[in-house]
């Protein structure tokens, strides 16, 4: 591949269009989607991109080195088996599937071929978490002990129409749509999860899967994850505290509705007490979708695989399955 890699964009919706215009040296050449109207809304902010409604054919194109997958969820794992298949690096946005089992064929697909499929675990790249990475793997933490996140919105009218609302489309409610990062979160920053301790609820909206879920994960080490996902939180919420034996990172904010990203550095003494506190602000705008792309590319040009991955995705998702799981019965 030259340094201008040529992609294919399959879901031209709100994170079809963010994908796009965050591609960096690549090239869109494809914009496909099954209502061709939003397929040419998006060509034509990209000179030269063809439209397409059939992701087959999309994602085999000759012409095409990246696929990057942005549908709904149930198709999520097929457009990025085919593309894998078709020996093209894929960036498929999370979860990656509707259960760890989907997730299989595209794993052996990308082996298969020698490809690279990123999850698009975009969190990771937020500036907050990628500074509180960088403090817990300086050491500043010491071991880490636990965490706990919150992260939630409040809908919106006919919300309960949409496909997040579908569990054969979805795969599941808030647990997997915004529960997927604060679960893959917890798991960058802790490992493992063997057990898996939960509730979920319908509160509020009129739907067939859960608005609220509630989590709590222990690794095997004795580590604990204290999780909440909510769509019912009205005030849009982003909240991530992780705590180590010398310190606290207390994340909260995403930009936009969810108030401005800020990460906050607590500093144990010896004599505990009030700790010195460091505190980065991050006003700007949101860079997560560049970087995490500009990684991506990087990981593609010298063949390994640093970032999130389809066995980061399968570890989430087995986590979703646990919990949908113990609250079937």
């Amino acid at each position: 591949m030259g340094m201008s890699e040529r992609v294919a964009i399959v879901g031209c919706g709100l994170i079809g269009q963010k994908r796009a215009s965050s591609l960096g040296e690549a090239r869109l050449v494809v914009c496909c989607d099954s209502i061709l109207e939003r397929a040419e809304a998006l060509s034509l902010l990209h000179s030269g991109a063809e439209t397409s409604a059939h992701w087959g054919a999309a994602v085999t194109r000759p012409d095409v080195d990246i696929v990057v997958v942005a549908t709904t969820h149930d198709l999520l794992a097929p457009v990025a088996r085919a593309a894998a298949e078709a020996g093209k690096h894929v960036l498929v946005e999370k979860p990656a599937g509707r259960r760890p089992a989907e997730l299989d064929p595209v794993i052996a697909a990308a082996e298969a071929a020698g490809v690279i499929v990123r999850v698009g675990f975009n969190h990771r790249y937020h500036r907050a978490l990628r500074k509180a990475r960088e403090l817990v793997d300086s050491g500043a933490m010491g071991r880490l002990m636990f965490l706990r996140g919150r992260y939630g919105h409040g809908g919106r009218p006919g919300y309960e129409k949409e496909w997040r609302a579908d569990p054969h489309i979805a795969g599941g409610g808030e647990v997997i749509d915004q529960g997927v990062h604060l679960i893959d979160l917890a798991h960058w920053f802790l490992g493992d999860f063997t057990e898996v301790k939960s509730f979920i609820g319908t509160f509020f909206w009129g739907i067939r899967v859960e608005d609220n879920g509630f989590l709590l994960l222990r690794t095997e080490s004795g580590q604990v994850a204290f999780l909440h996902a909510s769509w019912t939180e009205w005030k849009n919420t982003f909240s991530l505290e992780i705590y180590g034996e010398r310190g606290k990172l207390e994340i909260i904010g995403l930009g936009g509705s969810y108030g401005t990203e800020r990460l906050a550095y607590y500093e144990m003494q010896p004599e505990m007490g009030p700790p010195p506190t460091t505190v980065w602000e991050y006003p700007m705008a949101d860079d997560s979708w560049q970087v995490e792309f500009n990684d991506f590319l990087t990981d593609t040009r010298a063949g390994r695989s640093s970032g999130s991955g389809l066995r980061d995705a399968r570890a989430a998702l087995s986590i979703v399955e646990r919990v949908y799981q113990e609250n079937s019965s």
